[in-house]
């Protein structure tokens, strides 16, 4: 459910704009979109697991905050991490 720091760091790595990258929203947009993937493959056995179910819904709604602030700030970088992350819109 949560992500391993192994994992984490390779998310970071992979969509970090700088070296010293942690924070801008392609990073966490992409670490948020793998959280709920694993998330959504958690649902699959447990599917009675409401309490989870609502914590991937506020990650949903945070992801979708920072969707749109990239949007409003940047529209060729929003469009770039739709497309690499696969996520419709």
């Amino acid at each position: 459910m949560s992500l391993s720091a192994k994992e984490k760091s390779e998310v970071v790595a992979k969509y970090q704009r700088s070296s010293s990258d942690t924070g801008s929203p392609e990073v966490q947009i992409a670490l948020l979109s793998t959280r709920i993937q694993g998330l959504s493959e958690h649902f699959v056995k447990h599917r009675n697991d409401h309490h989870s179910r609502h914590g991937l819904l506020k990650m949903v709604n945070q992801r979708r905050k920072h969707l749109d602030y990239l949007k409003d700030k940047d529209e060729a970088r929003y469009k770039e991490i739709l497309n690499t992350l696969g996520l419709r819109r």
